[in-house]
């Protein structure tokens, strides 16, 4: 009963994370678009940076931006922040209820790490805070002045990161903590500095002073780089339905195509909003991008010597898979065979055979965390068993 319900937590822990996520996403995206598309004339109020005409739901809409702030306060002023705090609070809810109360299945990997549950659940904590630091100190250091080298700054930091994280964890943990680094590092940037850039700001009109420009140039150059990270965020925290791009032996090469796609795409619609002519390279460099990463991942034939019985078959997945996938599933933490697919009998066995390669020995997803220790040559088999 206790798995039954840490299943449902786990599902409506997914559910508000994934609608914090699309109201989040959706705020940003359209504050960035509307930005970019502002346009200066003559005659508008003093402190205007420009502004924007836009058509939504039968009616127009007029926006203006002011560089720094106007001269009053507003009566009415809307904060945009709480959809980026809870995406991050239910995200981190859902961490930890499903890897770090099961780490044996979903973090660990002792074929990657030998770490016993509080070592792995301290390197994921540790990591997310560390990372912040570390990228915010990059952010205000003399890199900070000049957007390409701090292009290259961010992008090396979240390299050094992948990397550590794929020696820690298992492949779809892995990718997962990416994905909670980068999202933390947008995060905290919204929760350290745009907003409290902007009570000051508020702060300044209150009491009547100028309101320094330094502090709307900050919390700018914060928000791009929100903008760039999402595309590659919103991959990686929905990855452990992909397979194919933590399994393979080709994470590393996979994470800087998803990366670089997500830039480029990103890039595409920014210059766009912005009416500028877009690079009509940008599209077909992305392509070209996503086909090589999808190149990589491509399996190489098996390679075993002689036939594979069904009987030898019917034994690896009573002893690596059966354990999940059972009508009474006897590993911890599996409250009921993962999509009701079960493997009791040779004949169900023999019915899933498609998936069973598909999982075990093209994208070497299953065993989760290879809990069961399933060998290289039993996934060798595995593959050789339909003339995979």
């Amino acid at each position: 009963m206790a798995d039954m319900i840490l299943a449902w937590v786990s599902a409506l822990l997914r559910w508000t994370h994934v609608v914090a996520g699309i109201a989040w996403i959706g705020s940003s995206f359209y504050f960035i678009a509307a930005d970019l598309s502002l346009r200066g004339r003559a005659g508008l109020p003093q402190g205007v940076k420009g502004e924007t005409w836009q058509v939504h739901g039968g009616g127009f809409y007029h926006i203006q931006k002011y560089l720094v702030a106007p001269a009053h306060m507003p009566e009415e002023l809307t904060w945009f922040k709480w959809e980026a705090y809870s995406t991050w609070i239910f995200g981190f809810l859902l961490l930890a209820s499903t890897y770090y109360i099961h780490p044996g299945l979903y973090l660990i990997d002792p074929s990657v790490a030998v770490l016993d549950p509080r070592q792995a659940a301290a390197a994921s904590l540790a990591s997310l805070a560390v990372g912040w630091l570390l990228y915010d100190v990059i952010c205000r250091s003399p890199l900070g002045r000049d957007t390409r080298v701090l292009t290259i700054a961010v992008g090396v930091l979240v390299a050094a990161a992948s990397e550590l994280y794929l020696r820690l964890f298992g492949g779809r943990a892995a990718f997962l903590h990416i994905g909670a680094l980068v999202g933390s590092l947008m995060v905290g940037n919204v929760f350290f500095l745009i907003i409290p850039n902007q009570k000051k700001v508020v702060a300044d009109l209150v009491a009547g002073r100028q309101p320094d420009p330094r502090l709307g140039a900050q919390a700018k150059q914060r928000s791009t780089h929100n903008n760039y990270l999402t595309l590659p965020v919103l991959f990686l925290m929905v990855s452990n339905h992909y397979p194919m791009t933590f399994g393979t032996g080709h994470a590393r090469l996979v994470l800087a195509g998803l990366f670089l796609t997500g830039f480029l795409v990103r890039h595409f619609f920014n210059m766009k909003h912005a009416g500028l002519t877009p690079y009509r390279w940008l599209w077909p460099a992305a392509a070209l991008v996503m086909i090589a990463t999808i190149a990589v991942t491509l399996p190489a034939p098996a390679k075993i010597s002689g036939p594979v019985s069904q009987a030898e078959i019917d034994g690896i997945v009573a002893a690596r898979c059966a354990p999940c996938h059972s009508a009474n599933p006897t590993f911890e933490g599996i409250a009921q065979a993962p999509k009701g697919i079960a493997f009791d009998t040779p004949a169900q066995v023999s019915a899933h055979a498609a998936e069973i390669v598909q999982q075990v020995a093209v994208t070497r997803a299953m065993p989760l965390g290879n809990a069961t220790h399933m060998t290289e040559e039993e996934r060798a088999k595995i593959a050789a068993w339909t003339g995979r």
